[in-house]
């Protein structure tokens, strides 16, 4: 993981057709794995019936991002995995859209504190979908899995 820069994989997952094709961009990624910026775009291809954001898109655009932070902030004597996901509707997205994944000191300090307790934890992050006007579209929970690896035998 460590050889790959997020200037390398920003460019990756921008042409990685489940995002490209859901009009989903990768706006920023830190060069220090802290932070990421997501923007999704509204076009007539990933629009609902009403005229609005298609939920599975605004999902989308949250899966992978703490998990990827997390990987190079932890490096190699980690597993850390997307549990579980949830969403909560809050209002109709009908601008483009974006979420801010943020890894604070705080957050890493907390967690390199409970692994020194417990082979496995699963913290829990929030994100908020905005529109580009600030309003709330939706809220999103996502629980990663962060394990010790087990030494090799």
């Amino acid at each position: 993981m460590k050889h790959l820069t997020a200037k390398k994989l920003k460019l990756v997952m921008n042409l990685w057709p489940p995002f490209w094709g859901s009009g989903i961009k990768v706006l920023e990624l830190d060069d220090e794995w802290n932070y990421a910026k997501i923007r999704l775009r509204k076009y007539w291809f990933n629009r609902n019936y009403v005229n609005t954001h298609y939920g599975g898109a605004l999902f989308s655009m949250t899966d992978p991002f703490y998990m990827l932070l997390l990987l190079h902030k932890l490096g190699r004597d980690y597993v850390v995995w997307d549990k579980k996901a949830e969403i909560k509707f809050i209002k109709p997205g009908r601008k483009d859209v974006f979420a801010e994944f943020k890894l604070t000191e705080q957050d890493l300090l907390d967690i390199n504190l409970q692994l020194k307790e417990q082979d496995v934890i699963e913290p829990v992050f929030e994100v908020d979908i905005l529109d580009e006007d600030g309003l709330l579209i939706a809220k999103v929970w996502k629980t990663i899995h962060i394990a010790k690896k087990q030494a090799s035998k």
